[in-house]
């Protein structure tokens, strides 16, 4: 969300690169690490009712999220991969949906004006080499969680973080090029 308002005040580009929490095969998350995520969660939409006005209603804990990752690569390719993105963003943490279920998947398709089935989407073999191209270069930047944001491929800032952090450090990037 604070990204949401820093491009109302910066003129931003954003690249959004594809990161699994909880990729294939990982091991499964320690009883008590679970229960201490799922007890933050009204933390959490408290703060970001009380900061931005929005309600949150996030889907379910521990999705898989690998196949919307490909179907974002894929919409990019379309040109729609910031209204894909947005829209999955949405339907997980505005309306509580499922969205590593196939049927979701491909109404998100549907909103953003895309029809290829999900299925021949993720039978294309470049879209998830992308995915995992993408994770590869997260990991050899020791990033490991998200929200991870870069600016100007030199200034890492992990976390949800207010809107004055990012605009000062899109303002130190920006007077570091003039």
């Amino acid at each position: 969300m604070s990204l949401k308002q820093l491009g109302e005040t910066h003129s931003i580009t954003l690249h959004w690169r594809a990161f699994e929490l909880r990729p294939v095969g990982a091991p499964p998350l320690p009883p008590e690490y679970r229960a201490q995520i799922l007890a933050n969660r009204p933390a959490f939409a408290a703060r970001v009712q009380r900061d931005y006005g929005v309600a949150i209603q996030p889907g379910p804990f521990d999705v898989n999220t690998r196949a919307l990752h490909q179907l974002k690569k894929f919409a990019d390719a379309q040109g729609k991969g910031a209204e894909f993105h947005q829209a999955a963003l949405e339907a997980y943490w505005l309306h509580e949906m499922d969205v590593s279920a196939a049927a979701i998947q491909q109404a998100l398709l549907a909103q953003v004006g895309l029809t290829t089935s999900v299925a021949e989407v993720l039978a294309d073999e470049n879209y998830l080499r992308a995915v995992l191209a993408d994770e590869q270069m997260a990991h050899a930047n020791n990033i490991n969680g998200v929200p991870a944001l870069v600016f100007a491929e030199k200034y890492l800032v992990v976390g949800a973080q207010p809107l004055h952090i990012l605009r000062q450090v899109v303002e130190q990037a920006r007077a570091e090029q003039a």
